[in-house]
């Protein structure tokens, strides 16, 4: 126990944030298949996801209507959806030490869920919503653009892989050949009108990236996203 609450007290000062009721930031970190294997626990991360996914688009959306005040809505839209990607918020988790913290099954922890984006992402947005029931708007707001650190330049990088499949074609091309990217559905869920796609991206069998989306496309591009963060070099290209 001890070294748990080691690890939650330095996770606290990476986060820039103190809980006042600790509760509320082991809910954040517990993962659904955490209280399957231990159903004492009450309560998984899932509802506090629901609500960080909110808040956040609220908090990246006041903060892109301030800081470019000349641009039109497509663009402001274009910003936040680059920003709020599922390999952008698994990044920025990782940034932050958040898989290390993970409350997780011991079967999930074994297929590398600690590493694994949507549950990086999921994790990160029930982490937000945490903060706001422990805090206020102006205090998440201000934690949260932290982690995010200089905005204008993360949006630059982001929309540099505008297009995530074509720029990974372009670096794996040339070391491993036309057929050497495969996105495979590894899930489905939802009602027909509703679809939500989980896409794993392999290069040469291997998983490099995840992404989900509303639509095979969109996940396919999110995988694609997740995949460049991870490809060597790949700025230097």
């Amino acid at each position: 126990m001890k070294e748990e609450s080691d690890k939650l007290e330095t996770f606290q000062k990476r986060i820039g944030y103190r809980f006042k009721a600790t509760s509320l930031l082991c809910s954040s970190l517990t993962h659904p298949s955490y209280i399957q294997q231990y159903p004492d626990i009450e309560g998984s991360n899932q509802r506090l996801e629901f609500l960080g996914d909110a808040i956040l688009s609220a908090i990246l959306a006041d903060d892109l209507y301030e800081r470019f005040s000349a641009e039109r809505e497509g663009v402001l839209s274009l910003n936040r959806s680059a920003l709020a990607q599922g390999a952008q918020l698994a990044a920025l988790a990782s940034e932050l030490g958040l898989g290390a913290v993970l409350r997780l099954s011991e079967g999930e922890i074994k297929n590398k869920g600690r590493r694994r984006e949507s549950i990086l992402e999921d994790a990160l947005e029930a982490l937000i919503g945490a903060i706001f029931l422990d805090s206020d708007w102006e205090t998440t707001r201000r934690v949260v653009l932290n982690w995010f650190g200089d905005i204008s330049e993360r949006i630059d990088n982001l929309l540099a892989l505008h297009n995530p499949k074509g720029r990974l074609q372009e670096l794996v091309q040339p070391l491993h050949g036309n057929e050497a990217i495969e996105y495979v559905v590894s899930s489905t869920s939802g009602p027909d009108h509703a679809k939500a796609y989980t896409v794993e991206a392999h290069i040469n069998g291997s998983l490099m990236g995840e992404g989900r989306g509303s639509s095979k496309k969109e996940a396919e591009e999110n995988a694609a996203s997740a995949a460049l963060l991870r490809w060597p070099d790949n700025t230097q290209e």
